[in-house]
């Protein structure tokens, strides 16, 4: 189904690429991404060290009578040796660094627009609200996309209403290559997966989203050891955000539950709780997220999961708890973002328990800064730092990270 889904759309954009625009013009997609990346583990991995340089070349064609196409290509190459495990490079001895080498196309798609939404197939981003729960993983080199449909529907200027079929996942951990690392961590996720999205501005005060995801995860679980089908999900919940008083706030709550087909009972609960505030040039933000532990009975690792979250912006940069440990996870944490010498600079402290018993993980500490190059027109640099301490006997280890990244878009 899907290699003839990308056929079609492949005839489509070559259409739409051919026929005359409708009051626009096609537009080139140029992006290119140098990182070093550098991993330090207590334990017996070795510190692994990534140069890696991603290049996305792609075209957006014009539009005609709200036909539209648009493709792209990812490539992510090492440069110098392979010190570090992507994952796929048989480097098992160091540290992991999740970006394999490969080529791939990471958007094949038809866009048709009408007058109060549009209708998307093919290979496509989906960020649903703030991609907690399903996301494009932008961070890594390989960004993960999804094959299916996506219908959006405006009824008026302050709603939306969303919905997504999905028949199959391209992960970051793709494009495939001659190293298999198992059921956690497959180059594309299959079986067929429902999202509905509603969305609505009431005003600055308040903006709500009420969502139901139905993940159908067939060759995937929830560890090693897990049968498959452990991450097949039902997830309902509600997301509140705002600002009262020069204060920001935001307020969710879902609950997750097994889908048919997984071979594992699941119950259990998030809930999301943010302040923010401006004071002194610096925007301050306190929060509490809970994933919580599994209720009911069985045994295993029952806890909320997020299957198709971009994680890394969650948690920790050191990127620790990308999936929920037994006994479910509070995370408590501040940030502070300030402008700073033309650029933008951010620290964030978590503190992480878990949601059954309260036993302390550990804490971590994570730093940013971001600016434009001077005199260089859409270069952007990045330094970035994050440093986890385990607590004795929480089964978690120290791990520090460090990122240099320059970027260019067009």
């Amino acid at each position: 189904m899907r290699a003839a889904l990308l056929v079609a759309l492949s005839a489509a954009t070559a259409a739409a690429v051919a026929t005359p625009a409708e009051g626009s013009e096609g537009r080139l997609i140029l992006d290119a991404r140098y990182r070093f990346e550098h991993v330090e583990q207590d334990g017996p991995l070795q510190n692994a060290s990534a140069h890696t340089l991603r290049t996305r070349l792609g075209y957006m064609t014009a539009t005609w009578h709200g036909l539209s196409g648009l493709l792209e290509v990812d490539d992510v190459r090492p440069l110098g040796a392979d010190h570090y495990n992507d994952t796929r490079n048989r480097q098992g001895a160091y540290a992991t660094v999740a970006d394999p080498q490969g080529t791939s196309v990471n958007q094949l798609l038809a866009r048709s627009r009408f007058a109060k939404g549009s209708v998307t197939a093919g290979r496509q981003r989906i960020n649903l609200d703030n991609q907690r729960f399903v996301g494009g993983v932008g961070w890594r080199q390989n960004e993960q996309t999804y094959d299916g449909g996506v219908v959006e529907f405006k009824p008026t200027p302050a709603s939306t209403l969303t919905y997504a079929y999905i028949d199959n996942i391209d992960t970051v951990f793709g494009p495939d290559g001659p190293a298999t690392p198992g059921r956690t961590a497959p180059a594309d996720i299959e079986g067929h997966s429902h999202l509905v999205n509603a969305r609505h501005v009431f005003g600055t005060s308040l903006t709500m989203a009420a969502y139901h995801y139905r993940l159908g995860l067939d060759n995937i679980a929830v560890n090693a050891t897990a049968p498959l089908g452990t991450l097949s999900s039902r997830t309902t919940g509600v997301r509140m955000q705002g600002v009262l008083g020069g204060t920001a706030y935001t307020l969710e709550h879902a609950w997750q539950s097994s889908l048919a087909g997984n071979p594992w009972h699941l119950d259990s609960r998030y809930r999301l709780i943010e302040a923010g505030h401006p004071w002194a040039g610096t925007q301050w933000t306190l929060g509490q997220e809970v994933l919580g532990a599994g209720r009911g009975p069985g045994v295993g690792n029952r806890a909320f999961q997020t299957p198709l979250a971009t994680k890394h912006a969650f948690q920790g940069w050191a990127d620790v708890f990308l999936t929920t440990p037994a006994d479910g996870l509070r995370d408590a944490y501040f940030t502070a973002n300030r402008p700073v010498a033309g650029g933008k600079l951010q620290v964030a402290y978590h503190d992480f328990r878990s949601d059954r018993g309260g036993r302390r993980f550990g804490n971590e500490w994570d730093a940013a800064y971001s600016r434009a190059i001077p005199a260089a027109t859409r270069w952007v640099a990045t330094l970035k730092y994050a440093a986890y301490e385990s607590a004795p006997g929480s089964g978690t280890t120290d791990t520090r990270k460090f990122w240099l990244q320059v970027q260019y878009t067009r």
